[in-house]
Order: structure tokens, then C-alpha cells, then sequence
């Protein structure tokens, strides 16, 4: 049996780096939750979940332990006013991404069985449309609203 050379063990990493992304093209970073306050019963999760597949994702149900419902919602301007509603699904379109953030889609923790705490780690599961599932740690942190009017906290 002859020893590997650099090139071939190069080449193998390649292929099992391309099998990887291949099996598994979604990928969840930056998952955070809201802080509210302690009598709040509701807060929002928020993500970027990245397709590097060649075919659209919908993100369909997403679980957590710290609350009694949870939600998929957006987030829809009627005249000056934005409305939360549920959606069915969450796309993540082919080679794109798909940003949970305030004033847009989120993940909504609803009925909160206890108050939160700055830095805590908040475990929510998300199901994708395949039945794909990823189990994401989302760290409670001050984030600021958008202003009802499109401009973002700092009038921007």
C-alpha cells in the first residue's frame, strides 16, 4: 500500500469538504433573543440562516423550551403601522440567506415560562422543509426596534 501524497490528501479534504457542504448547505449564525422586561410574556429570536444549497429552503416550525408557543412571524407595514403576523414558512432562497430581524421575519416566543436574563442562552430547534432539524443557542441581549416609520432606532 503506497503512503498518500500531499496533492491526494489535499484532494480528499476537498471532496469530503464538498460532501459535507453538500448533505448539510444550511447554516445558522448570530442567533440572539430579545431582551424585555420581566413581566413580559412574549420576546422574538432572531438569526441568519444561510443556504449554500442550489435549491430554495423554507425554514417551517421552530420549538423552545422557554415558552409555552412558538411562532414563525413577519412583519407587514399597513399604512403607517406594522403588523406581526404568523407565517406558514420562512423561505431561504438557493445561495442566499434568509435574515431573521426585528421589523421582519422572527422566530416569536410566546406565553415566556419564566423571565429572562442579559446572557442567558435561549435553545430553540428549528424544522426545515426536508424535516431537517438544528438546534440553536440564542443568547438574550438588549436589541433595539425599528421605528414604525422604516428608520431604524437612530433615526437612520
Amino acid at each position: 500500500m503506497s503512503i498518500p501524497t500531499q496533492a491526494s490528501l489535499a484532494a480528499l479534504l476537498a471532496a469530503v469538504s464538498l460532501a459535507a457542504s453538500a448533505a448539510d448547505p444550511l447554516q445558522v449564525s448570530d442567533a440572539q433573543t430579545r431582551l424585555v422586561p420581566p413581566a413580559a410574556e412574549n420576546t422574538g429570536v432572531f438569526m441568519l440562516i444561510h443556504n449554500h444549497g442550489n435549491q430554495e429552503r423554507k425554514l417551517v416550525r421552530a420549538d423552545s423550551p422557554a415558552a409555552k408557543n412558538v411562532e414563525l412571524h413577519n412583519v407587514f407595514k399597513e399604512g403607517t403601522l406594522l403588523k406581526m403576523r404568523p407565517v406558514k414558512d420562512i423561505p431561504i432562497p438557493a445561495m442566499g440567506e434568509a435574515v431573521l430581524k426585528p421589523g421582519s421575519y422572527h422566530v416569536m416566543l410566546i406565553g415566556l415560562k419564566k423571565p429572562l436574563s442579559e446572557g442567558e442562552v435561549v435553545p430553540v430547534t428549528l424544522t426545515f422543509d426536508d424535516g431537517e432539524t438544528a438546534l440553536v443557542e440564542a443568547p438574550v441581549r438588549k436589541i433595539e426596534m425599528p421605528k414604525s416609520d422604516g428608520m431604524d432606532s437612530k433615526g437612520k
